[in-house]
């Protein structure tokens, strides 16, 4: 892997990443599907949370560590959502 260096670089390998984990479990995606909740860097590392326009409850947190040029991918599902008033 090339050493990320920019937020834009970033940002374009964890849509990739998602495109290619809906691709292997069968579901075509466009990148206009996919969307950053939340993006921050620190140092050479850089972390977001992502979700899609596609109704299966899933997001992502895309970890890159640039001390080992390696890229984390979870993907989660929602569960539940409960109301506390």
């Amino acid at each position: 892997m090339t050493p990320i260096t920019t937020e834009f670089q970033f940002r374009s390998e964890c849509f990739m990443e998602i495109i290619s984990y809906y691709n292997f479990l069968g579901t075509e995606i466009d990148p206009k599907d996919i969307y950053v909740v939340w993006q921050t860097k620190a140092l050479q590392n850089f972390k977001a949370l992502l979700s899609t326009n596609i109704h299966d409850t899933r997001y992502f947190e895309i970890t890159y560590n640039g001390d080992k040029n390696e890229m984390y991918f979870d993907a989660y599902t929602k569960e539940k959502n409960i109301c506390f008033n």
